[in-house]
């Protein structure tokens, strides 16, 4: 059996994987070390920033929107604050310019650079990634402290028109520290043409699951560390924990406050649900320790 633990450092996540026999002494021993890290956005200000940490979440993530104006006082004191708690800081840049992401990093010194551009949408244009890792290999040359995060789109289940997940892996996996499962949407009336992502260019914030099926084969198929995302809730994400076993959950538009239409409000948390996600979590870790054994 294969147990993930990790372990919170000054700048990074330690990984490494252990093969036990059932019922021997080691299994006993690291009983209770699988450790879910679970990852929140989109956080954007020191409040809310303040209240995760002391929910214990591990990963507290912000969003750059506008390329033009990306330094926000609010932003940088919301990643100052993370970089004294034991939680670690990471931000989306929703632009992928190299030379401005290299000012976004020296502004704001995140922990974790993530990216999330629609590699479907790319790849269907007939463009190559070549620009996007290397941005990521100049991030590490530059800013080696810095982890990447690398969003994978999901699409449908049984949808073969598309690159596969692992397949998009396979081509970020040099440069890339982790990798996070996000809902790809199609459309409904084909199967063959993708529909208007949220933010478009970039995948995430839909609220719907994503095939938890090519998530566990994107797990299973790569070293990188996977983060679980995509229309997790507080009801969903042991289950999602429980069947895909990645190394972390991520949540942002079901940890949301609704608005009175049942809506959810971007950049608006709802602690109570944060509460239960990490706690829904913490559940899973204690499930899968125990099958372990």
């Amino acid at each position: 059996m294969t147990f993930e633990y990790v372990r919170h450092g000054e700048k990074s996540q330690l990984y490494f994987n252990i093969n036990v026999e059932q019922d021997s002494l080691l299994a006993i021993i690291v009983k209770g070390m699988i450790n879910i890290i679970t990852q929140i956005y989109e956080v954007q200000t020191p409040y809310e920033a303040e209240k995760l940490i002391g929910l214990g979440v591990n990963h507290i993530g912000s969003v750059i929107v506008s390329e033009e104006a990306f330094k926000i006082s609010s932003i940088k004191e919301t990643i100052e604050l993370i970089r004294g708690s034991a939680s670690k800081s990471t931000l989306i840049p929703l632009f992928s310019n190299t030379y401005s992401v290299l000012q976004v990093l020296d502004y704001y010194q995140p922990d974790i650079i993530h990216f999330c551009e629609d590699l479907m949408n790319i790849k269907r244009s007939g463009s190559t990634f070549n620009l996007l890792i290397n941005l990521q290999e100049n991030i590490k040359k530059k800013f080696p402290e810095v982890l990447i995060m690398r969003s994978i789109p999901i699409p449908p289940a049984g949808i073969t028109d598309f690159v596969s997940p692992v397949a998009f892996a396979k081509i970020f996996e040099k440069v890339s520290d982790f990798f996070l499962t996000d809902t790809f949407l199609m459309n409904n009336s084909s199967a063959t043409i993708p529909e208007s992502q949220p933010v478009q260019g970039f995948v995430g914030i839909t609220g719907q699951t994503c095939d938890w099926e090519s998530a566990k084969i994107l797990v299973d198929s790569t070293r990188i560390p996977v983060i679980l995302a995509g229309g997790l809730s507080p009801d969903n994400v042991l289950n999602g924990i429980i069947k895909v076993k990645p190394a972390g959950v991520d949540s942002c538009t079901l940890t949301n406050e609704c608005d009175i239409h049942g809506k959810p409000v971007r950049f608006k948390k709802d602690f109570m649900k944060v509460k239960r996600f990490i706690e829904e979590s913490d559940r899973a870790e204690i499930l899968l320790a125990n099958r372990a054994v």
